[in-house]
């Protein structure tokens, strides 16, 4: 959990050096590329996992993940980075989804409440140090060390994982639950989520909104999730979302908490630093720790709302409390301007976090206490890939409206000399420093209109998240987790319900004999 946030937040600090180095113009695809890739593969990495194993699918993660951070560290132009960037996403959807799915496998859902604030806390720890991390290489001209990092905490990963996780695993042979799998599902979803990013990515920005070249990709991708609700509902015979995941309106509140949880995320985690480089002339550095209001409040106030899920075995309350804090944050940042004093941001990202972090724990009980346990897997393969599908939409909706905002505001000899059809922000945030008045209070009111705008439809994407949560239930929660995959201690050669996970290779081997 550490790995994939800190990857996720470091690189919108280092972005417009990076971009200058690199000499590209596609600066939303570096990220819009990652969280792409490991939404794809979530669900599909959560079926491999019910195959061959949960510790088998997170250690190959770790290395696809090691692979492409490797191959980010090295890249000599934006589409290899680009390239390495997908690369990295599919190992980081398989390790955030298997994280999920391992925690249901050991702890009850009624006792997950704590469980779930220290996942927060891991999130918190990377998320929050990413951009001082990814700034402070930036300034010191080492950013492909941002990546190269990665590698060594990969490397330290694999081995605790390797060392320490013992799981049971089922004793149906691996060739029938290959053939299980929903493979025509696994492509839909890729094919769809992947068509619905390229248009966000390029709209307004490469193309108009209203042009065939967006339109046509939006519309088939939709399309495409339409037909993807269909076959799961209707013809998958092992669907990767059982019908029953979206049967009850609470498990079906809680998806869309979590979607428009993801999407106010995303936004502030990648454009929040853009304000302070901008407007306040933050260097990278800087405008990571002035990030700090919102990334270190999101921890404990998420320790905090599971410990009360936990207790009270309720989660209604908490996620009202949280939409209405994070509705109060986004409507309070959408006042800050240039001449907005240090001090007075961060009360307003303290409010914004807190909020988010409420959210975040609780937006999980919802959608597992209306079903079995035996179903917890896909659920939470489900549950993980609506987050970090949320975080593409984010991320991109955020760049759309930012470019658009910043063609409208700022002036027009000085936007002709950057050329048509690139992201404007990251090429623009370099040069502010250099130039002259009045030009460069301009540029700097621009960008902070255009933010302003941007932190206002995240407050009315927060009122339909406050209003999506009055639909849910308060249900117990399970006091019992799935016997097919709970923890042991015992580690057998034969083949059984009782085996531990010990490696593919060996367990084809015993089914061959």
């Amino acid at each position: 959990m550490v790995l994939t946030a800190l990857e996720f937040t470091a690189i919108g600090t280092a972005l417009p050096i990076i971009a200058s180095d690199l000499h590209g113009s596609q600066f939303v695809w570096v990220g819009s590329a990652y969280t792409l890739a490991s939404t794809a593969l979530l669900p599909f990495c959560g079926g491999l996992a019910q195959v061959i194993g949960r510790r088998a699918v997170v250690l190959g993660s770790l290395v696809v993940f090691a692979i492409g951070s490797a191959l980010c560290g090295a890249a000599p132009s934006m589409n290899f980075l680009i390239a390495g960037r997908t690369v990295q996403g599919l190992g980081a959807g398989g390790i955030t989804a298997l994280i999920q799915i391992i925690l249901a496998d050991l702890v009850p859902l009624r006792e997950r409440g704590t469980f779930n604030g220290l996942m927060a806390l891991a999130w918190t720890i990377g998320g929050g140090s990413g951009p001082v991390i990814g700034g402070a290489f930036a300034e010191a001209g080492q950013w492909r060390w941002l990546f190269y990092i990665n590698i060594i905490i990969s490397g330290v990963a694999f081995v605790m994982v390797f060392a320490f996780l013992r799981l049971r695993t089922p004793s149906t042979p691996w060739r029938e639950r290959i053939l299980e799998m929903d493979w025509i599902g696994n492509i839909i979803l890729i094919t769809a989520t992947t068509s619905i990013v390229i248009a966000l990515t390029w709209g307004g920005i490469q193309s108009p909104w209203t042009s065939p070249r967006i339109l046509i990709p939006l519309i088939l991708g939709l399309l495409g999730l339409v037909a993807f609700i269909i076959y799961e509902a209707v013809l998958a015979s092992h669907p990767i979302v059982p019908f029953i995941l979206m049967s009850d309106r609470t498990a079906v509140s809680g998806y869309i908490q979590n979607f428009l949880m993801g999407v106010i995320l995303a936004t502030l985690s990648y454009w929040l630093p853009v304000y302070f480089q901008a407007c306040r002339d933050a260097g990278p550095t800087a405008s990571g720790v002035d990030s700090f209001g919102l990334t270190f409040t999101t921890s404990p106030s998420a320790m905090v709302a599971g410990i009360l899920i936990q207790t009270m075995s309720r989660y209604r309350p908490q996620m009202w409390c949280g939409w209405v804090l994070m509705i109060i944050g986004t409507g309070l940042l959408s006042t800050l301007d240039t001449n907005s004093s240090p001090g007075k941001a961060v009360g307003f990202e303290i409010i914004t976090g807190v909020g988010i972090g409420i959210i975040y724990v609780g937006a999980y009980f919802p959608v597992l206490a209306p079903i079995p346990v035996t179903k917890s897997a896909p659920a939470l393969a489900f549950y993980t890939c609506v987050r970090n599908f949320s975080l593409v939409w984010g991320v991109t909706i955020g760049g759309a409206i930012l470019q658009n905002e910043l063609n409208k505001r700022l002036p027009t000899d000085f936007l002709s000399e950057f050329p048509s059809g690139i992201e404007v922000a990251f090429s623009i945030i370099p040069t502010i420093g250099t130039l002259p008045e009045p030009l460069r209070a301009d540029v700097r009111n621009a960008f902070a209109g255009a933010l302003q705008v941007m932190w206002r439809v995240l407050t009315g994407i927060g009122g339909v998240g406050l209003l999506a949560s009055f639909a849910m239930k308060d249900l117990p929660l399970h006091t019992s987790v799935d016997k097919n995959w709970e923890r042991t201690n015992i580690v057998q050669k034969k083949w059984g319900n009782h085996d531990v996970e010990i490696g593919v290779s060996e367990r084809i081997q015993m089914e061959t004999q």
